[in-house]
């Protein structure tokens, strides 16, 4: 049986990264897979310390030295068969949770040498699911597309196949946004928005999650 493991790399366990993350789990789910969601902000972990101790001489390679409760998730990923990202962005950037899951997950497994450019000991199907307040219009603007080439790069590198991408634009952030001061924002808009989109969506990563685990 194969094995599925998504990231939530969103603090809420049932907005919208998680509520993507659910979708291609049912699709992974579809096809025989079986499945597991990690969320990240339920761990006790930081990001790489730059220790380099995944880079010594004569040592295993592939391995982070820090001892926390990212390391069994690590380890988890090695024996997966595909893997989705679950990343909300925040103050233009990866949240500060997925940003160490991916420090320590792909720079224990680059050793500085040209010859071998990743110890990850397979290929691994993989997905990102950006969701993100901004309009796609404001991500192109904020260099965003830029900063997900550079993922995009690293995981191929790494993972050693070039990922899936799912971007969810202006997402609703509040269920009450009368109770918020959120005045650059239109919320009647954004929840039409999202009525409008949400579902395709959702399909989209049912798609992903089937697909990743037929590869």
């Amino acid at each position: 049986m194969k094995k599925f493991i998504a990231i939530n790399g969103s603090p809420r366990k049932n907005w919208n990264t998680a509520q993507l993350l659910q979708k291609a789990i049912q699709g992974a789910e579809s096809v025989g897979a079986e499945t597991e969601i990690v969320n990240l902000y339920s761990l006790n972990f930081k990001g790489c310390t730059s220790c380099f101790a995944c880079k010594i001489k004569n040592r295993e390679h592939g391995i982070c030295a820090m001892k926390d409760d990212l390391s069994p998730i690590l380890e988890k990923v090695k024996s997966a068969d595909a893997i989705v990202l679950g990343v909300p962005i925040y103050f233009m950037n990866f949240s500060a949770g997925m940003v160490a899951f991916t420090e320590r997950l792909f720079f224990s497994n680059y050793i500085y040498s040209a010859k071998i450019p990743t110890v990850f000991p397979k290929k691994l199907p993989s997905a990102y699911f950006l969701t993100m307040n901004m309009t796609e219009e404001n991500f192109k603007q904020f260099k965003m597309d830029e900063k997900l080439e550079m993922y995009k790069m690293f995981t191929k590198n790494i993972l050693q196949v070039e990922p899936e991408i799912l971007c969810a634009y202006n997402t609703v952030q509040f269920k009450d946004y009368s109770r918020y001061e959120s005045s650059i924002f239109n919320a009647e808009e954004k929840i039409a928005y999202k009525e409008k989109v949400f579902d395709g969506l959702c399909r989209q990563a049912y798609e992903i999650g089937k697909n990743l685990v037929s590869e």
